[in-house]
């Protein structure tokens, strides 16, 4: 969704009159962030077949059709001149119903997952995000980075600790796990929470699921403690997060290969272990690089402290992840596709 509005954006600022419509999931919690920008949204029926048991998978095939008769009255209704797919089930049925339609399929994760593999045989043009990619296509694909909203770039250091209320008196750690959350991330630092804000500023983006538990959490602290404590459900306000921050610990999701080299931020990556492995291959890219370490779910309550500690105590260590995430930055990723998608609807 986040490289969908970043490459609006770039769009809507080179093509002043571009007409957009969204076209999502039903009952998801994309709709209302992309009304929040002011974009036209419809919902279609749509349900993944890949991994799905036997009896789930005859009403799925149903949702599926009932997809594609939605979405081909959609494109009848709006006829667009270009469609840009970044991934999901939900594609496939418009995929499937504009085939004639020029299209641009772009691969956040370095593998993708099987919705993107099927839709790159619709296709006219293949994006990703780093050459990694390559392997996983037959067709050419064109690297051009991870695109990145242009609200993250307006925050620098001292207006995102203004804005968070940041005193800058200690390391900043940012802990998140995507727009959901990451309950055993949360769990892990909710068990040394203490510890941790002995030694650090703590911005917590912990999710609705588990928000609760955590303001119980943040409430017995002591009033010094809690002052370092800067836990939220969410944060629209992304970019003042990353630039308010000395070093990241989340998971490996497609974000953290655009955004946190923007930052040059130091990253602890924990793949999420219960899918497959497209977090885990992004960890790697970054690791390999020297840009990031990597913590394994089934250690992170375990390892969590004395990782931390092994870094605060190795300056240079925490130098070198920073210089290496910063040249894997690709801040014009988004004008870039936004290009694309011009040439393939001729303008």
């Amino acid at each position: 969704m986040y490289p969908a509005l970043a490459v609006h954006s770039a769009l809507s600022a080179r093509l002043r009159d571009v007409d957009t419509l969204w076209v999502g999931g039903e009952g998801g919690m994309e709709e209302a962030l992309v009304k929040r920008q002011g974009i036209a949204f419809q919902s279609i029926p749509a349900a993944g077949l890949h991994g799905v048991d036997l009896a789930r998978l005859p009403r799925n095939l149903l949702k599926l059709a009932r997809g594609v008769l939605a979405a081909r009255k959609i494109l009848m209704d709006f006829q667009p001149d270009v469609l840009f797919f970044t991934g999901g089930y939900v594609a496939a049925p418009v995929a499937l119903a504009g085939r004639s339609i020029p299209s641009l399929l772009y691969v956040p994760d370095i593998e993708p997952g099987m919705a993107l593999k099927s839709l790159a045989g619709f296709a006219d043009a293949i994006a990703v995000t780093t050459e990694q990619s390559q392997r996983y296509f037959k067709k050419k694909v064109i690297p051009t980075g991870y695109p990145l909203r242009p609200d993250l770039a307006q925050w620098n250091r001292e207006t995102a600790h203004r804005h968070l209320g940041i005193s800058g008196k200690l390391p900043v750690l940012l802990v998140l796990g995507g727009s959901k959350g990451a309950r055993s991330i949360n769990l892990a630092v909710l068990n040394h929470l203490r510890e941790l804000l002995e030694r650090f500023e703590l911005i917590h983006l912990c999710g609705e699921t588990d928000w609760n538990y955590v303001r119980h959490h943040r409430e017995q602290l002591p009033v010094e403690l809690a002052a370092r404590y800067h836990a939220l459900p969410y944060l629209h306000e992304m970019g003042a997060a990353l630039a308010a921050t000395d070093l990241v610990l989340s998971r490996a999701g497609a974000s953290c290969l655009g955004e946190y080299p923007l930052f040059g931020l130091p990253a602890i990556l924990v793949p999420y272990p219960h899918a497959w492995r497209y977090q885990k291959v992004n960890a790697d890219y970054l690791t390999n690089r020297g840009a990031a370490i990597i913590l394994e779910d089934q250690v992170l309550n375990d390892e969590l402290m004395n990782t931390l500690n092994v870094l605060l105590e190795n300056p240079n260590k925490l130098r070198s992840m920073r210089a290496a995430m910063f040249e894997l930055s690709h801040p014009r990723a988004a004008e870039k596709i936004a290009g694309l998608l011009m040439e393939l609807a001729g303008v």
